[in-house]
């Protein structure tokens, strides 16, 4: 999922297309409890590292992986 060191969480969120643009992931964390690693959290810049698990209530869990192509 990541080509990079890292991917931001509004940037994660875009990617699996749980919003349409990064624009939104301001509101939607606002709007609805995301918890990274079981910590909530609310800032769309948050880093996200290979392994690091995204929850997101009632749509499910993302695992941030490497994209190795």
């Amino acid at each position: 999922m990541i080509k990079d060191e890292f991917i931001t969480l509004g940037q994660a969120l875009k990617e699996a297309a749980v919003i349409d643009s990064g624009g939104q992931a301001k509101w939607f964390l606002a709007d609805i409890p995301v918890w990274v690693n079981d910590e909530e959290e609310n800032r769309r810049g948050r880093k996200l590292y290979p392994g690091d698990q995204v929850k997101i209530e009632d749509m499910g869990t993302i695992v941030i992986t490497r994209d190795d192509e």
